[in-house]
């Protein structure tokens, strides 16, 4: 099994989680021709997806969906809010195959599939746990904070997708944002920063986890070195060595380079 982040920015983001021959998409938020062009890159295609999981409603998580459900039946799975979203925005087709959170049993996949709540200013946001019976991973964006239940769903994972949306500094200097959106993105239901996903890798590596991926990055307010340095950093106080106690990667805007973590 391998994690492959196709794109990951605050303007798109995709991930596909398995093989090339059978997988699973975490959101759709790039193009349908930059998500087929990427899963090429690994050997996969189009009928290699056996079902697409929504995180929420937002655009940069969702603008590829209405091609797709055009071309394919492919199964989209959302809670019933975000469903109802797409369908009254027309970001899906009328003849869509959706289905809803209770359902993700029925996806022909390896793994037992669930899907936990996070805090952010959506119709309903989730982060999904893969279990493969002897590993699970973590997929987590677009949280404002870490909430108990966050942690809880997480805890365990031996490989974890993670936010590291932007750096205090730059978001609060950056002189293209009006105020109520810094606050926005700060908040409790916005955007998880730098230093919180540092501090919340830092409490999963004690719990098990060995593989991070630094995902969702602001292309206005953070960099990726940025990001891996603070993690890296706190994660070496805590007394973890890179590349020996743990693995950390930062998920590229556009991956085009067929670049993946096997798990």
């Amino acid at each position: 099994m391998k994690l492959y982040p196709i794109c990951s920015s605050s303007k798109g983001n995709s991930t596909y989680i398995g093989t090339k021959e059978k997988g699973i998409a975490i959101d759709m938020g790039c193009s349908y021709k930059a998500f087929r062009d990427g899963l090429s890159l690994i050997g996969a295609e189009i009928a290699s997806v056996k079902a697409v999981l929504i995180t929420h409603e937002h655009i940069d998580h969702v603008k590829g969906l209405l091609t797709l459900t055009k071309k394919t039946q492919t199964p989209i799975y959302a809670a019933e809010p975000v469903l109802s979203f797409l369908l009254k925005e027309e970001l899906v087709t009328s003849t869509a195959n959706l289905h809803t959170l209770d359902e993700l049993e029925k996806i022909a996949f390896d793994a037992e599939i669930k899907s936990f709540p996070t805090p952010h200013d959506a119709a309903s946001s989730v982060g999904y746990v893969l279990d493969f019976g002897k590993t699970k991973l973590g997929f987590c964006t677009d949280l404002g904070h870490v909430t108990e239940e966050v942690e809880k769903s997480l805890t365990g994972c031996r490989t974890v997708f993670v936010e590291a949306n932007y750096r205090p500094e730059m978001l609060q200097s950056n002189p293209h944002y009006p105020p109520v959106l810094k606050r926005r993105i700060a908040g409790p239901n916005g955007h998880l920063s730098n230093n919180d996903s540092a501090e919340f890798c830092g409490r999963l590596i004690k719990k098990g986890t060995i593989n991070f991926t630094l995902g969702h990055l602001s292309q206005e307010n953070n960099t990726p070195e940025t990001a891996f340095n603070a993690v890296r950093e706190h994660l070496a106080n805590l007394g973890a060595e890179y590349e020996k106690d743990y693995l950390l990667k930062v998920a590229p805007v556009m991956n085009m380079d067929g670049d993946y973590i096997s798990f």
